[in-house]
């Protein structure tokens, strides 16, 4: 499988590395050697030129590439590139965009004809994940499957906690509501057995079904955490837009923004909505107390600097905040911030990275997220007729090494599995995937394998 990705930034260089580990034919375009020279450690081909240029596109060999992704930080740049590219033979094509208008579903034909066959917002991903975090003030991360059928939380433990120092096989055994799929200790991930215990100050990812998320709070011991009902927002960017429109109404939002104009820009944008912009700094302490700091459940740290948001975030929970959330594009920074025990971290880079990597999968995925902070991935694999996956219970198929099944939906309900569960065609199947291919898991869901 051969991709060619234009745009050697934040995202490009992301997916570059994620392709590498996977072993894929992957190769490298941008007009800046400087930023290619990163990539030198990677087995990934990167070549030096314009991303529209019809003539390096052919040698970057997009004439047989069954993916082009235009990632470069021009949208004009990624839709060309796309449309070029599809003309020249690639089988599908996913551009980067930063105009919230190309979403529209009205347009998606328009863009399917001229050749670009996905559109992607990172900042819209990024809302979307910010939003279910804030929804939950107790957890560190939420990812809803099929409308909430089943729920994956991540959560870190302390001694309020009625689950510690037992092994899982005393606590969630097949007749239980939730079913632990990962569990990050110090710097070691940990895919857990019926022996393993829970410790605390580990970050534990749960599956469950929606109706027990307050079962699941109440034994994580987090029952006394306030829900949020207001929002101070650090930086007035296209995520913090984004994310001020996508938040519940019954939450009251605030946004402080240094720059005087981006100020006036944010009050046209939210006009339609009750989200207060306060022009300030919102590093100052006396603002922030002025603003009712100590009044608020969540504060969210969008700036454009990761140092800044990791300062903030901390100076909000020593003003009382229980609920933070820091945006941290360099990824250096994400194992410090969460050891400073920042909450949750959002990085999106690796949300777009994800949802590009989807659709290199031959099985039918139909979402794709990767952890930072237990380095895994989570997929949801569609079960086709005659697959391996449908052909033994689980227990007795043979998942590589650093794979477990967290949870199916069937017909629209959500159940959690066991060892002893059986997948049917159909099945929408949550696989949890750390120090393994997601290549090497998909064989198990693609149609007519033979084995």
């Amino acid at each position: 499988m051969k991709v060619v990705i234009a745009g050697a930034g934040a995202v490009g260089t992301h997916l570059s590395k994620l392709l590498s580990r996977e072993h894929l034919d992957c190769v490298l375009i941008d007009a800046d050697d400087e930023r290619l020279s990163g990539m030198s450690d990677y087995d990934v081909m990167t070549y030096q030129a314009s991303p529209t240029s019809i003539n390096a596109l052919k040698e970057a060999g997009v004439t047989n590439a069954d993916l082009f992704v235009g990632v470069t930080p021009e949208e004009s740049i990624n839709m060309n590139a796309c449309i070029l590219a599809h003309a020249l033979g690639a089988k599908k094509t996913v551009a980067r965009i930063d105009n919230y208008e190309n979403l529209s579903p009205d347009l998606q034909p328009f863009f399917k004809d001229l050749g670009i066959d996905s559109l992607i917002y990172p900042e819209v991903l990024a809302a979307i994940d910010i939003t279910n975090g804030l929804k939950l003030s107790w957890v560190r991360q939420r990812w809803d499957v099929h409308n909430g059928a089943l729920v994956l939380l991540g959560i870190k433990l302390r001694e309020s906690a009625e689950i510690l120092n037992q092994p899982l096989r005393d606590l969630c055994g097949p007749d239980d509501p939730y079913h632990v799929v990962s569990i990050k200790r110090g710097g070691d991930t940990i895919i857990p057995s019926g022996m393993d215990e829970l410790h605390v100050n580990d970050l534990v990812y749960i599956m469950t079904t929606k109706e027990y998320i307050p079962y699941i709070r109440k034994i994580v011991g987090k029952e006394h955490y306030a829900d949020v009902k207001n929002v101070i927002i650090m930086g007035g960017g296209k995520t913090a837009v984004r994310a001020a429109l996508a938040i519940p109404n019954y939450m009251n939002v605030k946004i402080i923004e240094k720059d005087i104009q981006r100020c006036e820009r944010l009050n046209e944008l939210l006009e339609q909505d009750e989200t207060m912009v306060i022009h300030g700094d919102g590093r100052d302490l006396g603002l922030l107390e002025e603003e009712g700091i100590r009044n608020t459940q969540a504060f969210v740290a969008l700036t454009g600097n990761a140092e800044t948001n990791i300062l903030a975030c901390l100076t909000a929970k020593k003003l009382g905040v229980r609920k933070t959330v820091a945006l941290v594009e360099n990824l250096d920074y994400v194992s410090m911030a969460e050891s400073l025990d920042i909450g949750t971290i959002i990085n999106k880079k690796t949300i777009a990275a994800s949802h590009i990597f989807q659709m290199l999968l031959d099985a039918d995925v139909d979402n794709l997220r990767s952890l930072m902070l237990v380095d895994a991935e989570v997929a949801e694999f569609t079960a086709a007729e005659g697959s391996k996956v449908t052909r033994k219970p689980v227990k007795d198929l043979g998942l590589p090494f650093g794979t477990t099944i967290g949870g199916l939906v069937r017909n629209g309900v959500g159940m959690l599995v066991n060892g002893n569960s059986q997948i049917q065609a159909g099945d929408s199947v949550m696989v949890f995937c750390h120090e393994t291919k997601l290549k090497n898991v998909e064989t198990f869901f693609k149609k007519n394998t033979i084995w």
